[in-house]
């Protein structure tokens, strides 16, 4: 009789490694290698593991990874569970990201990762483009831009779609959108995205959105400001009965102290002919810079805009909450990428190459979150020196870890 030690959840990999099914080890092992046999030094999996490893320990460019697992030979091969110590050169590392991975293929298997490890607590689904300038070639066509779809909880990104050089994002939101379900969620993003039919896609797929409404859109932008205008009755007259809520959030840190307050209303809603309106907001933000215990700049900027969420369900609180929520792409996304992972340092001009490193920085951002970290340099530098927990966090997945 058999008998096996192996967990109903977990499977062994090409060189006998132990792994969960669903973890991003196991992943690995589902992706194309278009290489044939003859000559083939090292497989796509022991690759794309040493790769991650040495981001996770803090090395990024590929010549860095390359030196990074010459120095860490002896450990890679036992983590490994290799049988030579050879480790592959860095015009290895950059054919991986060249011609090795298929970027299709890599997308939906980052996608179905990151959708299977959400905790199910992400309200907030944050749109935004962003320019990879590592992909940048002098004289030709703009560097690639990518836009990303990225739950601010579980600090992922559920889907990232190619802007083609001839498109925008308007173009581009739809097809992001369609890999992401929608249900129970609060879409935000910038005033380009405020428009009908990607509004009408959202609610169609039982979410909702928030959207900041700009010149761009005049006409509605006319009205919103019109209705929250300040009124000023002619004598004999009473002022215009209104329905607003108020919300207001101090925040103060690095010297600078924010106030943010905004109105919401649904007098506009059998008015605007917009699909699924609900309400309107006003966000006023006010700014004061502190330095000695003085202030010594002030600045203030307005925002209007239009949510689908209806009042009962979402007071002024929530909306002001979710509203600011969408920043939190930039500063958990976007500058991790750029100044942790120095993406935009990281010179990828061939191929797919830059577009694919991008969704392994989103990985990466998704797997130090998953280990408990909030600061991602911090975590670089744990990782750097506790490889073996490192190799455990690309081998479990979040229940089993």
């Amino acid at each position: 009789m058999e008998y096996s030690t192996l967990r109903p959840w977990q499977e062994i990999g090409e060189t006998g490694i132990v792994h969960d099914r669903d973890s991003l080890y196991g992943w690995f092992h589902h992706l194309t290698d278009p290489r044939g046999a003859k000559g083939k030094r090292y497989s796509l999996v022991m690759l794309l593991a040493v790769i991650f490893l040495a981001k996770l320990a803090g090395k990024d460019k590929p010549d860095e990874i390359a030196d990074w697992a010459k120095n860490h030979a002896q450990e890679l091969a036992g983590l490994l569970g290799l049988k030579r110590t050879w480790m592959p050169s860095h015009s290895t590392i950059r054919r991986v990201f060249q011609s090795m991975v298929a970027e299709a293929e890599f997308e939906r298997m980052a996608q179905a990762y990151h959708q299977q490890e959400q905790s199910g607590k992400g309200e907030v689904l944050a749109m935004d483009g962003k320019t990879l300038r590592g992909t940048r070639i002098i004289g030709q066509e703009d560097p690639d831009h990518v836009l990303s779809v990225y739950d601010v909880h579980d600090q992922c990104v559920l889907a990232q779609q190619r802007v083609d050089s001839k498109e925008n994002e308007i173009v581009a939101a739809p097809r992001a959108l369609e890999q992401v379900p929608l249900a129970g969620k609060i879409v935000t993003g910038d005033a380009i995205h405020t428009q009908r039919t990607l509004s009408e896609q959202i609610v169609a797929g039982g979410g909702h959105y928030i959207w900041p409404v700009k010149e761009n859109q005049p006409r509605l932008y006319e009205d919103i400001q019109r209705l929250f205008a300040p009124d000023h009755p002619k004598p004999g007259f009473g002022k215009i009965a209104t329905d607003f809520q108020t919300a207001s959030k101090i925040n103060y840190g690095h010297g600078r102290l924010e106030k943010r307050t905004l109105q919401t209303s649904a007098m506009l809603n059998d008015y605007l002919d917009w699909p699924g309106v609900a309400q309107v907001y006003r966000l006023k933000r006010e700014f004061r810079w502190i330095r000695q215990g003085k202030v010594y700049k002030t600045s203030r900027d307005i925002e209007l805009g239009i949510t689908s969420l209806p009042r009962e369900q979402a007071a002024a609180t929530k909306v002001l909450h979710a509203r600011r929520k969408h920043w939190l792409i930039e500063t958990g996304l976007h500058y991790r990428r750029d100044v942790t992972f120095r993406e935009d340092a990281t010179r990828m001009t061939i191929g797919p190459a830059g577009r694919i490193l991008a969704t392994v920085h989103n990985l990466l951002i998704a797997l130090i979150k998953r280990a408990g970290f909030t600061n991602a340099a911090k975590a670089r530098r744990y990782y750097e020196g506790h490889l073996d927990q490192a190799f455990r966090l690309l081998i479990t997945t979040k229940c089993h870890s």
